[in-house]
């Protein structure tokens, strides 16, 4: 059963809302919601969505909303324990069991431990935030590592025993949805769905984030933005290339170039991959319209 807890500063989502805007985050209220329940029942927070709609983020400012140090465990295929949780430091163990001659050593104490991600959030758990990101990166056999860690927040170390928690650490998985996740790993997670922003919001995010970008500029990346998201591109853009073609182009209208050519000649920031970028140059025009920012 999930652990009713108290977070300092935080009594509702309505003031975690709030909290994550000063950190220079903008949630809708399902998120505030889903963040707040995790945070209060003691549970990891599970954000899916598509590449650059801000998981990571959302994870990177509800560790500041919180005044935790920021743990990031990035997840690849073949990741195990010793990338995630720990190994031992085979030099300096045999080195111990040299320097010891016939004297008995042992050398499974602390100080031949190499903590890692995983077992440094169980270790300091008041301290730390610990992001699993884009865990559909990684394969069903680190996924069944997962498991004791988020059901009970313990790690068994056989030389050691095991380990736990004395409190349940703040977990934030990310997931880009590029494969299932297990109905196991779901079950001990609060879920949430991050889709784009509205088109309101994702230009609120484009000058909390570019304060040199004017309203009528935001509003207008934003658009041609929507529009791109509508093409059969490889790499739909994110919020955060949102916000990098506002800036570029601003950046180059501030130097002499009218709009909407500092749109188009800002393309790059927004569309990254060659096939990409050759399908939008035959369509700029219809993307990117006159502006007048």
């Amino acid at each position: 059963m999930a652990v009713r807890r108290k977070i300092v500063g935080i009594d509702g989502p309505e003031t975690l809302h709030a909290a994550l805007r000063s950190a220079q985050y903008l949630a809708d209220d399902a998120l505030a919601t889903a963040a707040y329940l995790a945070l209060a029942l003691g549970k990891p927070l599970l954000l899916e969505g598509m590449p650059g709609v801000g998981k990571t983020e959302a994870a990177k400012a509800l560790s500041s909303v919180l005044g935790r140090q920021l743990i990031r465990l990035q997840c690849y295929e073949g990741i195990d324990a010793a990338n995630a949780i720990y190994e031992w430091n085979y030099p300096r163990q045999m080195l111990a069991i040299r320097q010891a001659g016939e004297e008995q050593v042992d050398i499974y104490r602390d100080e031949f431990l190499i903590e890692r991600p995983m077992l440094a959030a169980l270790k300091a758990p008041q301290r730390v935030t610990l992001l699993i990101d884009e865990i559909d990166r990684s394969d069903h056999e680190f996924e069944a590592l997962l498991l004791e860690f988020l059901s009970d927040f313990q790690i068994s170390i056989p030389e050691r025993g095991t380990i736990r928690a004395t409190e349940h650490p703040v977990v934030v998985l990310t997931s880009n949805r590029t494969r299932e996740l297990h109905e196991a790993l779901r079950r001990r997670c609060v879920y949430h769905w991050i889709d784009y922003p509205e088109p309101e919001m994702e230009a609120q995010i484009v000058m909390m984030r570019a304060s040199s970008v004017a309203e009528a500029t935001a509003h207008a990346v934003v658009a041609a933005v929507g529009r791109l998201r509508q093409e059969p591109l490889a790499k739909l853009p994110g919020v955060a290339e949102t916000v990098e073609w506002a800036e570029a182009a601003t950046l180059l209208n501030e130097q002499g170039v009218a709009w909407p050519d500092a749109f188009k000649r800002a393309i790059g920031v927004a569309v990254k991959v060659e096939e990409d970028l050759a399908h939008v140059s035959e369509r700029i025009d219809t993307i990117v319209p006159g502006v007048a920012a």
